[in-house]
């Protein structure tokens, strides 16, 4: 069984693949983790501002 860990991957990715991003939104921090599913020990944090304007751009693209 699976430890909860907070991370998930995106609504588009296939279920069984491991080749997507994950997020994790850490609310005390204010702050997103991301990292790449096949690389879990790598991660980069920025700040929740910074991921919102990040997700306003990519979808206007």
């Amino acid at each position: 069984m699976a430890v909860p860990t907070g991370w998930f991957k995106s609504s588009h990715s296939a279920p069984a693949s491991d080749n997507c991003v994950e997020v994790r939104f850490a609310g005390a921090e204010r702050a997103v983790g991301v990292r790449d599913s096949k690389n879990t020990r790598a991660t980069l944090t920025v700040p929740a501002a910074g991921w919102s304007v990040f997700v306003a751009s990519m979808r206007r693209s």
